[in-house]
């Protein structure tokens, strides 16, 4: 990842790593920020064509009040099946809970380098 910020073509990038490790029969529930565009780029341009039968998108609850009322209804996961009663921000919840140790590894990893280059 070289930029800030969602860009459609990690997802595409992740998504297609994770089907060539599963199983053929295998069905993937992918809650994402921007999971309704994911999910229209994927149908317009031909994206993952040959896993589009084995996704279901869905859009995390907390951004799925940012988008539009037809999104809310398509893509809420309570209202998708196979999502069961996720809200989808369990990733968001994790990170906040290890975001003390994010600025001391930050620091110490760039210390730790110079330190081991200057002894060498």
């Amino acid at each position: 990842m070289t930029t800030a910020g969602e860009r459609q073509y990690y997802a595409y990038a992740l998504v297609d790593k994770l089907f060539q490790h599963l199983p053929p029969p295998y069905t993937v529930g992918l809650l994402f920020d921007i999971g309704c565009q994911l999910e229209r780029s994927c149908m317009k341009w031909g994206f993952l064509k040959e896993h589009l039968p084995r996704l279901a998108f869905a859009i995390s609850v907390f951004h799925a009040f940012g988008h539009g009322w037809a999104c809310q209804c398509i893509y809420h996961p309570r209202k998708c099946r196979g999502f069961g009663l996720s809200d989808g921000e369990g990733c968001e919840h994790f990170w906040h809970s290890i975001s003390k140790l994010i600025a001391f590894l930050r620091v110490c990893g760039v210390w730790v380098f110079l330190a081991f280059a200057v002894l060498s």
